[in-house]
């Protein structure tokens, strides 16, 4: 056995010095093919990039709004009626493959006036799916189906997916309307949007409103844990190229990347912008409007998380005017519109359901660089109108035709975790104090602040801007809540005229910052605030 080895070792030897002759004398001989030298296999099937480059084209054409291309008896339709058309759920894709996540689709209509083009992406492959009026039942609306045109489209879609709590199967996210899209966790409504991008929000010349106007969705297998979705944005100004990957559960993540190409120079981006409603809250001294309700809000406050590891807490207001706010926030690392009340007595509303209501928590990638976080509280007396706005603005303008990228993790969750390590804001609230001023009542708890009783020597620290002055400073342990309370008065820094009485000025607001600290430890983040004169 062993000689048998040594011979075909031997064999093997001689092979090898014998191959490139032989290799030498075939390539030689006429008409022999031979090998070409390997070539790089070039990249088929669909992947982000079509979706940059169709961005990229679609910057270097003008601008073409796609309207008129909805019926007008659709845009026609109320509220209600557009309600009644309703996707048939036996439709719905992948219904029939069993695969963690199935898609249902809007219809036009109403003020859904542009068509959205939807395509599926399986293993590279892309196949649009067609308008089919067969997808919708019609309810009332009995002529409606006649009236559709031939090559039609959708207004947008919805995503249902795997959760983790008594819903295992449930609808987690929607894209409709411009560049409108929502999430909910589990045991969730639906509460405050997101948008792709914000175009000189609150400016006088007007604010932009880019849409999607064409989505990819990748189709998943049956362990996909998520769902990528990828969109072309499109507006007058500027182009993008947008990715989500989606995941249910406790919290709904979505993992975004968004490309920009500008047409034209914008004063304002807003990236990542949320928008919400606050109608009145606990902080609210004068109602606009009568109303069984205690509190009418999708989010009570605004919280972000600066580069330097502060934490800063702005809650809601509805004002009598429109009312723009700017905090720096160089290479932020989080910010958001959080709904921290989640008691129902504190709304009593059986059908609204505000104290399940997501918060949305907006975690940057990387750095951003020089920017700022914009709230805009805009004034209303409805609740179906959402007037609060936050995005983050670039400190310098983008330049035209250079592509601009931000990857950021958008988080819809209950809110349990989004507030501060140390002590957060749990309640604001405000009242007349006499002679213009106004008392403020600020509630802290954590656990930290649990633990410490009194005689603890916590102190709260209150700052004031230009125009007033702080008085009655208090802090004491609250019994009821187990945290910390601080209060105080806030008065102009002097008083009013006599001809200022008959016809009062309308003065700027006043700044206002406070936190809680034991000797020269901070126990909470920084509450903020608005004082108006």
């Amino acid at each position: 056995m062993s000689h048998t080895i040594r011979s075909s070792k031997g064999a093997l030897r001689r092979m090898r010095l014998l191959l490139p002759v032989l290799v030498l004398l075939i390539q030689a001989m006429p008409g022999t093919l031979h090998a070409e030298p390997a070539k790089a296999e070039d990249p088929k099937g669909f992947t982000r990039q079509v979706v940059v480059d169709k961005a990229r084209q679609l910057s270097q054409a003008p601008f073409d709004p796609a309207l008129g291309e909805v019926p007008q008896s659709l845009l026609d339709l109320g509220y209600d009626a557009w309600r009644d058309i309703t996707y048939r759920p036996e439709k719905a894709l992948w219904k029939e493959d069993k695969l963690p996540f199935n898609v249902q689709f809007f219809h036009p209509g109403m003020f859904y006036d542009r068509l959205v083009a939807v395509n599926v992406v399986d293993k590279g492959a892309v196949e649009p799916i067609p308008f089919d009026p067969a997808m919708f039942d019609y309810g009332n609306n009995h002529t409606l189906p006649e009236q559709i045109p031939p090559k039609f489209g959708f207004a947008g879609f919805r995503i249902d997916g795997p959760g983790d709590g008594p819903k295992r199967f449930h609808e987690i996210a929607a894209f409709l309307g411009a560049s409108y899209f929502r999430a909910a966790a589990d045991d969730q409504v639906y509460g405050l949007s997101a948008r792709g991008l914000a175009v000189d929000t609150a400016l006088p010349e007007g604010e932009e409103f880019p849409y999607f106007k064409e989505f990819w969705i990748e189709k998943p297998n049956r362990k996909s844990a998520s769902l990528t979705v990828h969109g072309l944005l499109d507006s007058k100004s500027l182009t993008g190229a947008y990715t989500f990957v989606i995941q249910g559960g406790k919290t709904t993540s979505m993992d975004v990347t968004a490309t920009l190409f500008l047409r034209m120079p914008v004063t304002k981006i807003g990236i990542a912008p949320l928008t919400s409603m606050f109608l009145f809250g606990e902080n609210t001294d004068e109602r606009k409007v009568r109303d069984f309700r205690p509190e009418v809000h999708d989010s009570d406050g605004l919280l972000i998380k600066n580069d330097s590891g502060e934490w800063f807490w702005r809650p809601l207001d509805n004002p009598e005017n429109l009312d723009i706010n700017a905090f720096q926030a160089d290479n932020v690392r989080g910010y958001g519109l959080i709904q921290r009340d989640r008691e129902f007595n504190h709304y009593q509303d059986l059908e609204a359901a505000y104290e399940r209501r997501p918060s949305l928590w907006v975690e940057p990638v990387g750095d951003w660089g020089f920017g700022h976080v914009e709230l805009i509280n805009i004034p209303t007396d409805q609740d179906i109108h959402d007037n609060i706005v936050a995005f983050w603005s670039p400190k310098d303008a983008l330049p035209v035709g250079v592509p601009q990228t931000y990857e950021y993790k958008l988080l819809w969750n209950s809110g349990g975790f989004t507030h501060s390590p140390l002590g957060y804001v749990e309640a604001t609230r405000a009242g007349d104090a006499g002679n213009g001023g106004q008392r403020f009542v600020v509630d802290f708890r954590s656990k930290a602040l649990n633990l410490l009783l009194p005689p603890s020597k916590v102190e709260g620290v209150v700052t004031c801007g230009p125009g007033a002055v702080v008085s009655e400073q208090h802090v004491e342990k609250n019994e009821h809540t187990g945290g910390w309370r601080l209060s105080f008065v806030v008065r102009p820094d002097q008083a009013p005229s006599a001809l200022e009485k008959v016809l009062p000025k309308r003065k700027p607001p006043v700044d206002l910052r406070a936190f809680l600290k034991i000797n020269d430890t901070t126990l909470t983040e920084t509450w903020n605030y608005a004082y108006r004169p």
